[in-house]
């Protein structure tokens, strides 16, 4: 582990579901009597089941044979979707809790920030948590001392130092949390996704500060965050969990598009997209099928930046709607939107029972050179969703001689306009 600064070997967690114990001895002894003779629990609520043994049992694998090196220096970011296992990883890194299986390595004294306040005494002022949170670290307190001004000045809690925290506001609070844990000079920093607490300056301020952590002080920073942006702006690497396993391990870019990508509902690389068996929508509406495909009805997902791009949506009404509207949307790997549409005008007017197909064109030229993801929801305006958010699938654009020009170039951007260039002759 020369300049490993943490190692986590075959990494499991277990979790046990539901309450592992009713607060009393007498009844804990009743319910395992039930459970022996195959009755009901007796302590359930009324009108409560226990769900436990349809579900397949009372534990859960939060974590599931993690391997993982980091480097001193190394700023890391961790994604993944809610319930991926981000928040038991970094637990088990801060040593709040314990692995079931495996061993972690850890060179150096850690700082974490894994929810509002971590480490914060409520009764204590904000300059008796800082005094705290540093003798947690092991630091003296005429080192704490030398970084007083520097903690409040970067929170800027200057008038509240000396009001119990309890009082603060939750933006007040993770700004004094951050400004500690980044200032008392961890050897690795474990920021979970508080920073969406603070406002777009102090996320900045903090972004700014984890860098100068990683790369002045050659301190290890951990940061899990759902801002792509974030993570791309701060990160050197990432890695991408799913169901507690480790799905992707690899540079920041591939990261967020494998991540994004985890997130397309009903993921088909040749461009149709069957709904039959889902059920999507309600009484009234059902979502069958959407295709991409070429001016030529040939189904497929890469396109040339002079190529339209065709997607029809299939629905099927089982009674009539009036004001129905379909947003179809366009967005990059990074969770930018390129530009939305809606089918307004085409469903402004009552729909009768029956099956139908919309078509969206979406012209030549108009998308640069890239991956992008589609997304529709389907609903009637200030009324209901019939179909909510969600990412269905995407497309790739490659270069080719837009606008009549007789070369290709790789412009910066989403999209590729064209643009009328005026000129005049004035002398």
């Amino acid at each position: 582990m020369s300049n490993i600064a943490i190692k986590l070997e075959n990494i499991s967690k277990q979790y046990r579901l539901g309450v592992v114990g009713t607060g009393t001895l007498s009844h804990d002894l009743n319910r395992w009597w039930a459970k022996v003779r195959g009755k009901e629990d007796p302590t359930l609520k009324i009108g409560q089941e226990n769900t436990l043994a349809k579900e397949g049992g009372d534990y859960v694998w939060a974590l599931k044979n993690i391997n993982l090196e980091i480097k001193q220096g190394e700023v890391l970011g961790i994604m993944g979707k809610n319930g991926a296992g981000k928040s038991t990883l970094l637990k088990l890194l801060s040593r709040v809790t314990g692995p079931t299986t495996g061993q972690i390595k850890i060179k150096g004294r850690i700082a974490s920030l894994l929810e509002v306040g971590t480490g914060f005494h409520p009764e204590l002022t904000g300059r008796e948590n800082i005094f705290l949170n540093g003798a947690i670290l092991g630091m003296r307190k005429g080192e704490i001392r030398k970084k007083l001004d520097e903690i409040v000045d970067f929170a800027g809690v200057a008038k509240y130092l000396d009001t119990p925290v309890k009082r603060y506001s939750s933006g007040m609070y993770v700004r004094l949390a951050f400004a500690v844990a980044a200032h008392l000079e961890p050897d690795i920093l474990v920021v979970d996704e508080v920073l969406a607490v603070g406002d777009a300056e102090f996320q900045k301020k903090a972004i700014g500060k984890m860098q100068d952590v990683s790369k002045g002080g050659g301190r290890t920073v951990l940061f899990v965050s759902h801002n792509m942006a974030s993570i791309q702006q701060l990160c050197s690497r990432a890695v991408v969990l799913q169901s507690g396993s480790v799905f992707f391990n690899g540079n920041v870019k591939s990261a967020v598009e494998k991540y994004l990508l985890q997130n397309i509902n009903y993921f088909n690389s040749k461009g149709r997209y069957d709904f039959t068996n889902q059920k999507i929508g309600d009484d009234k509406f059902l979502l069958q099928e959407i295709t991409v495909s070429d001016s030529k009805n040939k189904i497929r997902t890469l396109f040339l930046q002079e190529e339209e791009i065709v997607i029809k949506i299939k629905f099927k009404l089982f009674s009539f709607i009036a004001g129905m509207r379909i947003n179809l949307w366009i967005k990059t790997v990074s969770g930018i939107i390129a530009f939305g549409t809606s089918s307004h005008e085409l469903t402004k007017d009552r729909l009768d029972k029956g099956i139908y197909k919309i078509k969206a064109i979406i012209p030549p030229g108009l998308l640069n050179t890239g991956r992008y993801i589609l997304g529709i929801n389907i609903g009637i305006p200030g009324v209901k969703f019939l179909v909510k958010n969600f990412d269905f699938g995407f497309v790739d654009i490659e270069s080719g001689a837009v606008h009549g020009s007789a070369y290709s170039e790789k412009w910066e951007g989403i999209v590729a306009p064209k643009i009328d260039w005026l000129y005049e002759e004035v002398s």
